[in-house]
């Protein structure tokens, strides 16, 4: 990541074959326990951004999130932290063969405005889902956890009808019971949920992809992919 002036960054992976993850991101939460997150609504992120190509392989974007994937114990000054429900409000781009809805009639690919809304379960709860990732390997009842996973998860998301290349001014807008997509301060899509719980800023671009698809496939690795970069200016 390189600050090119005051408020204003430039996030930039190097191009490369398929087989080793590409990464840049500003966040705000590293080292934070996940209760600690800084954001909850009402809140509200709002920067310009434009991104060096359309159709980068691999996924980008800014917003809040619960940061749900990651497993720390501790070590290196990071906080501790186990798997969680997503929590997510964000303008998020994904490229195929990405599928990362739970809904089928909703949009997986492309820019997206998107949310997550799940209740938040203690770890003790969450660990026998653990039991059953073997059960993913399997078609069938992977589709079957995918539907159970859609019933407990809210989410949705719409496609954003917008150049990326050029600035834009992007603003996402929490309040408890909804959350509001902007573009150059015209609404673009409001939800009636919002994420729950604590909540960090990221923003990020790499060249990774993950798919939960309707037939019960589940992919996940990284793709090639040439320089690209997102740029961020929070001088709004």
């Amino acid at each position: 990541m390189e600050e090119l002036s005051t408020g204003c960054f430039r996030l930039a992976i190097p191009g490369g074959l398929a087989g080793h993850y590409r990464w840049a991101q500003l966040d705000d939460y590293a080292n934070l326990k996940r209760e600690n997150f800084l954001w909850k609504a009402p809140c509200s992120l709002e920067l310009k951004a434009r991104v060096s190509t359309k159709n980068l392989p691999g996924t980008w974007g800014f917003g809040f999130w619960n940061d749900p994937f990651t497993a720390s114990q501790g070590l290196a000054g990071m906080a501790r932290r186990l798997p969680a429900l997503p929590n997510t409000a964000w303008f998020f781009y994904a490229s195929a063969p990405n599928y990362l809805a739970l809904q089928d009639d909703h949009p997986a690919q492309g820019f997206l405005a998107a949310f997550f809304s799940s209740p938040h379960l203690p770890a003790p709860l969450l660990a026998p889902g653990l039991l059953a990732l073997p059960l993913l390997a399997w078609r069938p009842s992977a589709r079957l956890l995918r539907r159970l996973a859609s019933s407990l998860i809210v989410e949705d998301s719409a496609l954003v009808e917008v150049d990326p290349t050029q600035w834009q001014t992007y603003r996402v807008e929490l309040e408890p019971q909804s959350s509001r997509f902007y573009i150059n301060s015209r609404l673009i899509s409001e939800f009636p949920q919002a994420p729950r719980g604590a909540l960090g800023l990221v923003i990020w671009i790499d060249n990774q992809y993950a798919a939960f698809a309707p037939d019960g496939r589940l992919k996940s690795g990284t793709l090639p992919n040439p320089p690209g970069w997102l740029e961020v200016d929070f001088n709004i």
